[in-house]
């Protein structure tokens, strides 16, 4: 008894002590709270309800609306697919293809297209112009053939004739093939002028003679080296030549230039004597018809300057008037006071009189041993030429090309 009154002594006359049972939702747990607690419980509870109610009720109303827009836009997709067949077809039908289709030719191709290649065009650049001319497919197709071919970097420049439709590898074949390739080609022959020469020059290439004219007066752009003293007569050098189609008149003359200088370096001629060399090259070139006769031209010019005595060259007096056709010189031609006139004026002309050729400038570079200081042609036809070694007998030679004047009044 006293152990029960201490109990209810500590936690008052109204606690009790709880009985176990359920934890939750038991009727004696709700039996224990009290009315009002009871009250906002479920009113609490009530609202959840709804709130739980009105989320579904928007969660199907949204469902409903996005299943309407799908509907809609199926309908319409099927209208247009069903009423627009057509066009849906001609728009789309391109797209899937290029896809799918090759973007290269198959075989050799057929009708005819033409190509320029220039210097330094990348197999890039090449492609393009296949392209653009219609040649293969696509320029990327080119680009492939190429890169799988190790010669395909040995494609020169020039004009192509090539074929239409062509698979990007026929097309390289072709262009690696020299038969299919064509350049502006010049052939310029040994003894011209820088006159004629231009006037071959612009002949060949369809390049105006107005641009060779203003070239030569860039010595410097022309690469002609100091000892010509801004005179390209006799560095022209006589040769032929394939020119890129889209080179100038200027760069066309500085390939003849550097030509002519790379042959004085392989001959072994010293820059310090390649005007002498060249002068007297010029010359002989002039005075001969046979390759045999180089040698002893050149002979006769340094047993003169040696002499010392005039050389008295009718081809040097011919350079002032720049005429050709006519064997000789006349009295007024030779008494023409210009330092070109060997008649006149002692030693060497000033500088080459034409573009000697390889034969002529090895004459000069190795004249033939001789005694010999006159020559003369006696049959300019056949360029038979005598040679002597006194006045007497150049005397007696110069009666033979009187004669054959005599005979061809017309040449003389």
């Amino acid at each position: 008894m006293t152990k029960r009154h201490l109990k209810t002594a500590i936690f008052g006359a109204a606690a009790r002590v709880p009985v176990p049972g359920p934890v939750h939702g038991s009727d004696q747990e709700a039996g224990d709270q009290p009315a009002e607690v009871l009250t906002r419980r479920g009113q609490r509870s009530h609202r959840e309800e709804q709130h739980r109610e009105e989320d579904r009720l928007r969660r199907l109303q949204r469902r409903r609306v996005r299943g309407a827009r799908r509907m809609v836009v199926l309908l319409v997709a099927l209208g247009l697919v069903v009423g627009t067949g057509a066009v849906a077809t001609s728009v789309l039908w391109p797209v899937v293809t290029s896809l799918t289709e090759s973007n290269d030719y198959t075989g050799e191709g057929s009708g005819s297209a033409s190509i320029v290649v220039h210097g330094g065009d990348s197999s890039r650049a090449i492609g393009a112009a296949l392209e653009k001319s219609g040649v293969v497919k696509t320029a990327r197709a080119f680009g492939d053939a190429a890169a799988v071919n190790p010669s395909s970097g040995s494609i020169q420049p020039g004009t192509y004739a090539l074929h239409t439709k062509m698979s990007a590898a026929s097309a390289l074949a072709m262009l690696l093939n020299r038969v299919n390739r064509t350049v502006p080609r010049v052939t310029v022959r040994e003894g011209l002028w820088t006159s004629e020469t231009i006037v071959a020059l612009a002949a060949a290439t369809g390049r105006p003679l107005a641009d060779y004219s203003r070239a030569l007066q860039n010595p410097v752009l022309l690469g002609l080296p100091a000892g010509a003293k801004g005179n390209a007569e006799g560095y022209l050098f006589p040769s032929t030549y394939e020119f890129e189609v889209d080179a100038t008149a200027a760069e066309q003359l500085q390939t003849m230039v550097a030509k002519c200088l790379e042959e004085l370096r392989r001959l072994g001629v010293a820059p310090v004597n390649a005007r002498r060399v060249l002068t007297i090259a010029s010359i002989v070139e002039a005075e001969t018809r046979a390759k045999a006769d180089g040698p002893k031209v050149a002979r006769v010019i340094e047993n003169r300057l040696a002499k010392p005595m005039p050389l008295q060259l009718d081809t040097t007096v011919a350079f002032i008037s720049r005429k050709r056709g006519k064997a000789g010189t006349t009295d007024a031609e030779r008494a023409a006071r210009n330092l070109y006139n060997t008649y006149l004026v002692p030693g060497l002309p000033p500088g080459p009189i034409d573009s000697p050729g390889v034969s002529a400038l090895l004459a000069a570079i190795h004249p033939v041993a001789g005694p010999w200081f006159y020559f003369v042609a006696v049959n300019p036809d056949t360029g038979e030429t005598r040679f002597a070694v006194d006045a007497a007998g150049h005397a007696a030679n110069v009666k033979l090309f009187q004669a054959w004047c005599s005979k061809n009044p017309v040449h003389c």
